[in-house]
């Protein structure tokens, strides 16, 4: 199992060197992260859009441009649903969003012809490497369900699972956090959890241990569990947290990403292959590391 990012940039390196498509290349910050990725051995690239601005700004961010193919699309839509056949097609083994809005990326990844639907319900899920913190800590979803329902938080586990199982976690303990540990019949977030937990033990959720509800403190220290009396596999030794809402994901993960010492990425899984979705605002080794996530879970 691995423990933290320098395990897993270790474990990639056991493994075929993946490929990743970049839709509207012509992005520094993406570029620079491609750069670094390729020097680690992490990825090959083929790089979908404007031709002489992605050279551009290569020459400024000395990125030999030898070692990519570059497919030239001036057309951001067209840039982007190149990008994602490349992947459909199985040319490359995953996709990143570069200088495209969200939406127009989205729609190309949903695209009925060459997109990557499965069926399934997408979803985010973060990794944080965090400092004196013994394992991995697996969070969803903070970028992109918004309040799921009970179905769809079944899906996001299913999700959670393939990542931490591509991250060398066998079995995953996954906590429903709530607000409160105990069911309260007017907190559906609490009687979800509840549910969720019977579900797999009836083995209707397979590949990991699900338990809730939960608060934070007892789903992560077993100290707080112990003092709060809450007994069972994953009570204090959560390596999912299933958030019961976007607000509270997207807060946990900036108040980890800014005020506590952390390494993280992380990806939109559910799709027929990893897609790597990482904002303006996500910092150079936030994108490397998603990038290096991508090629554990597009392995797996």
């Amino acid at each position: 199992m691995s423990k933290n990012f320098n395990e897993l940039f270790e474990r990639l390196k056991t493994v075929r060197k993946k490929k990743v498509s970049v839709a509207v290349a012509q992005d520094e910050p993406v570029l620079m992260a491609l750069k670094a990725a390729i020097d680690k051995g992490i990825v090959d690239a083929i790089l979908v859009g404007h031709k002489e601005e992605i050279e551009e700004i290569a020459k400024n961010i000395d990125f030999d441009l030898s070692r990519v193919k570059i497919v030239n699309k001036v057309d951001s839509k067209k840039a982007a649903l190149e990008a994602v056949r490349l992947v459909s097609s199985g040319e490359a083994d995953m996709v990143m969003k570069g200088l495209v809005d969200t939406a127009t990326f989205l729609r190309s990844v949903l695209n009925k012809e060459v997109g990557l639907r499965t069926g399934k319900l997408m979803s985010h899920v973060a990794v944080f490497d965090i400092d004196d913190y013994d394992r991995l800590l697996f969070l969803t979803d903070a970028a992109f369900n918004t309040y799921p329902d009970l179905k769809a938080k079944v899906q996001m586990i299913n999700n959670s699972v393939t990542v931490a199982n591509a991250c060398g976690v066998d079995t995953p303990k996954v906590a429903a956090v709530c607000a409160v540990e105990v069911v309260n019949e007017d907190m559906q977030a609490t009687v979800d959890a509840a549910i969720l937990a019977k579900m797999n033990d009836r083995g209707q959720i397979k590949g990991c241990i699900v338990d809730g509800p939960f608060a934070l403190d007892n789903a992560i220290s077993e100290e707080a569990a112990h003092h709060k009396g809450i007994h069972g596999e994953v009570a204090g030794k959560a390596d999912i947290l299933l958030l019961p809402n976007i607000e509270t994901a997207n807060v946990m993960y900036k108040t980890l990403t800014l005020l506590s010492k952390t390494r993280n990425g992380g990806l939109l899984v559910g799709t027929s292959a990893p897609v790597i979705l990482t904002s303006r605002a996500d910092s150079f080794e936030v994108k490397v590391n998603s990038i290096a996530l991508a090629a554990l879970v597009a392995e797996s």
